[in-house]
This record gives C-alpha cells, structure tokens and sequence, in this order.
C-alpha cells in the first residue's frame, strides 16, 4: 500500500506527515495519532500505520503527522496541548486535499488522549481509540459509539485503569486477551477488529 510523505506548515513550524491513500474513491477522512514523543513515538509506529492502512482498506484517505519535535517535525513536546494545535492543522491540510468528506479520529496511546481534544474542536462521524493513555492525562468522556480497544496485559495502560475510566460512562471496551501496550503479534487482529468496529466504511 503506497504511503506518501510531505510537509505541511504547523503552529510550531514545519511538520513532518504522511497520507495512505485508498484505493477507491474515498468516503471520509481518518485522521491517525501516534503515541508519546517522548518515549519514542512517531506516525511510523506499527500500531499507527496499521490504524491508517486498515482505513484506507476501509475506503478512508489516512493521514498522518509527526507531532511537534518528533521524526523531522519542529519545535518542542508540548502536553498535549500543541499537538492537539499539529492535529488541527493536519485536518485543515486534509480537507483542503480530500474534500468536505466526514471524518474519522484514531489515536493510540498518548494519540488517543490528542484526539478526545482534537473532537473538541472538531466535527468528527466517529472516534476510535487504541490503549488510551488515561493513567497519566485527563483523557475526559468521549461519545458512547466511540470504539475502545486495549490488551489485557497493557504494561503502560493497565486494563484496571482502562476500566475505571470507562465504567462511569457505560462505555465498552474490546479487550484483547493475553496482549500488551503495543499488541505485538497481534496487529492483523487489531486490524480486524477495527475494520469491524467501524461504521459506516466497512459496509
């Protein structure tokens, strides 16, 4: 699957970002997160390209950005706060390039916790989380079709954490047996399960 990477201007300066385009005429727009800065996140994450590819299978044009001070992007991590701004002005560049087409909102991890504050800004059709990163930010109440999935054996976010977020909202989760932060060897059934969860693209 052909992924191209390009430039965009950002709040911060130059960032660094990519599209996975379908291979059919689109039918909305997914907007894809990586995980911490810090800690070595960036949109070339294998849980990030797998979100973006399974969009793009799904009829979806997937877009991806470094946040600020990540791979060749500018400027200095920022709490969230800047790269909810980076998100922001990915979407703008998305528009401008895909059209006025519903959008979609993915994140994992830290990306998760971007993209509940990017839906604040933003008109979004649907949001789906991977391992959201409720332990160490407020990550907030999201919207009861959001999709939620996180390993059983999360050693970053653990499922207890997961679960007390989640249960004053109602909120189900898709929990993924014997699986940890990163779902290694598991991606294909990430993938899956994602494909599934997802309306109204996969129909």
């Amino acid at each position: 699957m052909i992924q191209q990477r390009f430039f965009i201007d950002g709040p911060a300066g130059r960032l660094e970002a990519a599209v996975t385009p379908s291979d059919q005429a689109p039918r909305g727009i997914a907007l894809v997160a990586h995980p911490h800065p810090l800690f070595g996140g960036t949109m070339d994450n294998k849980v990030v390209q797998t979100l973006a590819k399974t969009f793009a299978r799904l009829g979806l044009t997937a877009f991806r950005v470094n946040f600020r001070g990540a791979g060749e992007s500018a400027g200095e991590f920022d709490e969230g706060i800047g790269e909810t701004a980076d998100m922001l002005a990915l979407a703008a560049h998305a528009r401008r390039e895909a059209g006025d087409l519903p959008v979609l909102l993915a994140g994992f991890s830290f990306g998760a916790f971007v993209q509940t504050r990017v839906r604040r800004e933003l008109d979004a059709a649907r949001l789906v989380l991977v391992a959201p990163a409720v332990k160490r930010f407020d990550v907030g109440a999201v919207p009861p079709d959001t999709l939620v999935v996180h390993g059983e054996q999360d050693e970053v976010v653990p499922l207890a954490d997961a679960l007390d977020w989640a249960r004053p909202q109602g909120l189900p989760l898709v929990v993924v047996p014997g699986v940890g932060h990163f779902f290694h060897g598991q991606l294909p059934l990430l993938a899956r399960i994602v494909a599934d969860g997802v309306c109204p693209w996969n129909r």
